[in-house]
């Protein structure tokens, strides 16, 4: 009895996850671009962690953002770039959500010496009805443009309570003009700040003991970490819908926006959305190949909105006019 032959697009949908699995994807797909982490281990012997986020932002400028409604305005922006490639947003279901608010602060030492050797360090806080909510999360990172960098960093803490690790690539356009994409590879740990037992967590010395990685930046016993540039972040955040990239391809988008306690001076907004896979034969190419064309034509549709060469914790960092070195 002869076998029935596949239908067309289940060939063709198992001929690109073969490709896939062979480290052959078409170069004209991002996940396809994205490098692979070479074999090798950490030093209790388990293995480099895998990139399991594909983590996509706009930074935009954060004057349009004056109230809830204006978060959904940019919805409009996400349907004209879409329409151009086959890719579909919608908000239904997600107009009653609730604005989030977070509180982040970030900590480093006075000359900086996390940022500069691409170390992040943070504390955030949810709020609900105006009050704080759970337990403060502290997450931890190491973000840098060579994903092998990023790999071979071990961040996980030395804490007795569970922690989560997460390996994203995210993508961002080009610092200095539109049409392009670059990435960073970010390897994160987060947990609850009652998992961390030390007290004194503006010690050098307790922070590295928290976090071997830091060992080697430590200058004396007896230095202190502190608020960088004395900032308390107010984060408002915004879920506005889901973009839709075909074949089952489908990914939450929000809007945000940070500025500073007390004053509320705004000082910078973002457009997110991410994808996450187990493996990359899990992504499909055809959708993949829509979302990258989506990407380059939503920053010339965004061109008024977007802040080119930034980040979010870059601008914290320059609050003040400093100018610290970075690898974002």
């Amino acid at each position: 009895m002869k076998k029935p032959k596949p239908k067309p697009k289940a060939k063709a949908k198992a001929k690109a996850k073969a490709k896939a699995k062979a480290g052959l994807e078409s170069a004209t797909t991002l996940v396809g671009n994205v490098p692979n982490v070479s074999p090798g281990k950490y030093a209790d012997g388990i293995p480099l962690h895998k990139i399991e986020y594909l983590n996509c932002k706009l930074i935009l400028k954060p004057n349009r953002f004056v109230s809830r409604k204006a978060f959904f305005s940019f919805g409009k922006t996400l349907k004209r770039a879409g329409r151009k490639h086959g890719v579909s947003f919608s908000s239904e279901g997600y107009l009653d959500q609730p604005v989030k608010t977070r509180e982040v602060v970030f900590v480093d030492t006075p000359d900086f010496r996390l940022y500069n050797n691409a170390f992040i360090l943070r504390r955030r806080i949810v709020y609900k009805d105006g009050f704080p909510i759970g337990d403060p999360e502290v997450v931890f990172k190491f973000r840098h443009p060579d994903i092998q960098k990023a790999a071979e960093m071990d961040v996980r803490p030395n804490i007795r309570g569970d922690y989560r690790v997460k390996f994203k690539c995210q993508v961002l356009p080009l610092k200095d003009e539109l049409g392009g994409v670059r990435m960073l590879f970010s390897h994160n740990v987060q947990f609850p700040r009652s998992n961390v037992g030390h007290d004194d967590v503006y010690s050098m010395d307790a922070i590295r003991k928290i976090f071997p990685a830091l060992e080697s930046l430590r200058k004396n016993p007896k230095e202190s970490i502190q608020l960088v540039n004395g900032a308390i972040i107010e984060e408002v955040l915004q879920d506005i819908g889901e973009l839709d990239f075909g074949d089952g391809t489908r990914a939450k988008v929000d809007v945000g926006i940070w500025r500073t306690r007390g004053e509320h001076q705004p000082l910078i907004a973002e457009f997110a959305f991410k994808f996450r896979f187990k493996d990359r034969a899990e992504m499909d190419m055809e959708a993949m190949s829509r979302f990258e064309k989506f990407f380059i034509e939503l920053q010339y549709e965004a061109k008024d909105w977007l802040a080119l060469g930034v980040t979010k914790t870059g601008i914290v960092y320059r609050m003040l006019g400093n100018k610290p070195t970075s690898h974002e």
